[in-house]
């Protein structure tokens, strides 16, 4: 398969070329010309006010020093009750989990980056991640969390929780460049290898007069660890010779079943590149407006291993083989696969920050896969390399487009209101367009006959109204309201020769929302808040079928109904110091509708795709706190402790599993992570993350407390990390993630010890 050309490449290596030689000659000129790069107005750094929730976050300086960041979604992942499922580094289908959702429950979180949404919401699973990509991680002068959907001016996918990444705009000129390197020690089955890879970035920034600047590129050549295993080969009772081979591994699955392990599959390599241009426009003083242009490209090459070995020691990946004198069939057990995206990113914001009676914001940003071709094979091959018969699935013209546009009212101006009204309107469309099609060889082969389809569009348009009223000095109610308009459309499938038009849906939802906060003293604020959330159905629940095969198809539903979240939160936060605070969190979340993929088992033959379920409910508890010089000047400490208890409650297509554990949710999850700034060049952080045990099915078949390839497990990880500024120019840092090697699963196998290297020019 040809690759994509990369116009981004070129763009990287000649920036960090010149940047390098700049370098060079600037490394030793006078300091006081060569100050440090500034972040701009406090206002792109300030943590988000009048949001009627719990938040947490991190600043820039703060990230830099603790947290080993090679992708965005980094920046998370030591935030209160957070998992970032990044199964190796480059890992397109990183999705976070928050204190009431699960690793695949995608688009039970928002993402936003300056007000963009970069959530992909056109599907709930693992591979709709948020486009990390089109922002960089070193842009960020901010990341918080807000936690529940208790704010109108989300959707109701905030029924788990809402990134806000912030990024800044640069005061004058600047040059970065960051180069780079790490290495995973894998092992796990027949597989002990190390894979390595790197990342180059750079980035040109500037202001003359009103408008800013910014251009950054990176490229990122990764190479991950297995995702998969070729397991559990189908008997052969047949009179056909069979080639003897050794190798098998052996363990129990998560169903305490006995398992045969015959390879490593999904082991891919990755390359991307980026590009992003950022043009600021201040028109006055109170009234900016900003252009934001993304470009991102992947060519992946996902190939397999296997640990079978004929006679002669040759790897065995096809046919009929004799393990243990028992024959099987192995099928197309090894299939390798490429694939190759490209995908662009537009969004115009206008605003104004008056700071006066009122301000607003208008933001409309076009999200689309100019490119996503993948092929694979659909018969058996005798290696990886091999042609021969297969299926290539495009996606091009999937998309979306969002318009939000928000206002602001503070009668009075800020200081004398006591009102600060919050209204505004929301549009979004959501396009799947996904097509199969067979190939006469899967590497380079043209494509042929249409054999799947899965398309059509869902919208949104949403009114919000909220206040935040002071009705006396040490309180506040933030009673809010949210009317949605929801329609899905042009909903069409082709599967197993079969085609079907879905009808069209239009639907109203009202959404609730109500806080009271009392300041007790001025270090202790007690809140107490309410939302209701309807977390629409996605294009891809509703329409996008699977074909797993010949023989297996999985069937969409376009007659689900959204879920519908209605979650409590009781708090308590005490400031500690001028940055530190203590929270305390009592949460419910009562959900009915909710959207999983389960098995009917109320009808003959059964069915298994995704279903609604009657009701479900989380409880738990929150601890989170943070704080700086604890006991030793510059050592800064936060941590979080979350127990939950999830649990299906009613479920009327499967009623055997009402009373056990929802899957997904883990009982207890906890972060510690400190960071000693010994002076002011160098660092050294310590930090550890931990997820207990949680079911994975709903059933609970899967042994509860499982630590194996198939589950999600428990894990414990301990990262580390040193940073040391050896000029005003020049940073360099290591760091190790998971450090103690524990070997944990997302259903994939988790990275292991991971070690990282990185040198930083700023001028």
């Amino acid at each position: 398969m040809s690759s994509l050309s990369s116009p981004v490449r070129p763009l990287t290596l000649a920036v960090c070329a010149a940047l390098a030689a700049l370098s060079a000659v600037s490394a030793f000129a006078d300091e006081a010309r060569l100050g440090e790069v500034l972040v701009s107005s406090g206002r792109d750094s300030a943590a988000p006010v009048n949001l009627p929730a719990s938040q947490a976050g991190m600043s820039a300086a703060q990230l830099a020093a603790a947290v080993n960041v090679i992708n965005t979604e980094d920046v998370v992942k030591y935030l209160p009750s957070v998992q970032v499922r990044k199964r190796y580094i480059g890992d397109r289908n990183s999705i976070i989990a928050t204190r009431t959702s699960g690793q695949t429950s995608s688009a039970r979180s928002l993402v936003y980056a300056d007000g963009v949404l970069l959530s992909n919401l056109l599907g709930n699973r693992y591979d709709f991640p948020p486009r990390w990509n089109m922002v960089s991680a070193d842009e960020i002068s901010r990341v918080d969390m807000v936690y529940g959907p208790f704010a109108a001016e989300f959707p109701g996918n905030s029924v788990g929780s809402v990134v806000l990444l912030n990024t800044r705009a640069p005061d004058k000129f600047e040059a970065h460049v960051k180069a780079q390197a790490f290495r995973e020690d894998f092992s796990l089955y027949g597989t002990q290898q190390h894979y390595d890879g790197n990342k180059l970035e750079a980035s040109l920034g500037g202001r003359t007069g009103t408008l800013a600047w910014q251009l950054d590129a990176s490229h990122l050549d990764s190479h991950g660890h297995p995702m998969t295993f070729a397991t559990n080969p189908s008997h052969y009772t047949g009179s056909a010779a069979a080639t003897a081979v050794s190798g098998a591994q052996r363990d129990t699955d998560p169903y305490g079943a006995s398992r045969l392990v015959l390879g490593a599959t999904s082991v891919d390599h990755t390359t991307q590149d980026s590009a992003r241009a950022k043009l600021t426009w201040d028109i006055t003083p109170t009234l900016r407006a900003s252009y934001q242009l993304g470009y991102w490209q992947n060519r992946s090459d996902s190939t397999v291993d296997s640990y079978l070995r004929n006679a002669a020691g040759e790897a065995v990946y096809s046919g009929i083989v004799s393990i243990d004198g028992q024959k099987y069939t192995l099928g197309t057990l090894f299939a390798p696969s490429q694939r190759q995206e490209a995908h662009l990113s537009n969004a115009l914001t206008l605003a104004s920050h008056s700071g006066g009676e009122w301000d607003w914001q208008a933001v409309a940003s076009d999200y689309r896969y100019l490119k996503d071709h993948s092929r694979a094979p659909s018969v058996a091959i005798a290696n990886p390399r091999q042609g021969g018969a297969g299926r290539i699935t495009l996606m091009d013209g999937t998309g979306w487009q969002t318009f939000d546009l928000k206002a602001d009212w503070r009668p009075g101006g800020s200081r004398a209101s006591e009102h600060q009204l919050r209204f505004g309107y929301h549009y979004d469309r959501y396009t799947l367009d996904s097509r199969t099609y067979a190939t006469n060889d899967w590497l380079s082969g043209v494509q042929g006959a249409q054999t799947d389809a899965f398309a059509g569009h869902t919208s949104t348009h949403a009114l919000f109204v909220q206040d935040t009223w002071r009705f006396l000095p040490d309180w506040r109610l933030t009673p809010g309201l949210r009317y949605e308009r929801w329609q899905a459309w042009g909903g069409r499938t082709l599967t197993a020769g079969k085609a079907f038009n879905h009808a069209e849906r239009d639907n109203n939802y009202w959404s609730p929302k109500l806080a009271l906060s009392h300041d007790l003293n001025p270090d202790l604020t007690l809140r107490a808040a309410w939302g209701r959330a309807w977390r629409m159905p996605t294009v891809s629940e509703l329409f996008q079928g699977s074909a797993a095969g010949s023989n297996s198809i999985v069937n969409n539903d376009p007659t689900l109904r959204p879920e519908r979240g209605d979650t409590l939160e009781l708090a308590a936060e005490y400031a500690l110091g001028a940055d530190g605070q203590l929270r305390l969190s009592a949460f419910q979340e009562s959900l009915r509708d909710a959207l999983l993929s389960q098995t009917n088992t109320t009808v003959n033959p059964n069915i298994t795709n995704i279903q609604n379920i009657d009701r479900v409910r989380t409880r738990g508890l929150e601890l989170a706190a943070k704080a700086s010089d604890v006991g030793l000047r510059g050592l800064d400490l936060s941590g979080s402790l979350t127990w939950a208890h999830s649990r299906v409650l009613a479920n009327s297509k499967n009623p055997t599993s009402e009373g056990n554990a929802y899957p997904g949710i883990p009982t207890w999850r906890a972060t510690l992570l400190a960071t000693w700034r010994q002076n002011e060049a160098l660092s050294y952080s310590l930090g550890a993350r931990y997820s207990g045990k949680q079911a994975y099915d709903i059933n609970n078949t899967a042994t509860y407390d499982a630590s194996q390839y198939g589950v999600n497990s428990r894990y414990l990880l301990v990262d580390a990390r040193v940073q040391y500024k050896l000029n005003k120019q020049f940073t360099v840092s290591a760091g190790v993630d998971n450090l103690n090697n524990d070997k944990s699963f997302a259903y994939h196998p988790m990275p292991q010890r991971t070690w990282h290297a990185e040198v930083k020019f700023d001028y």
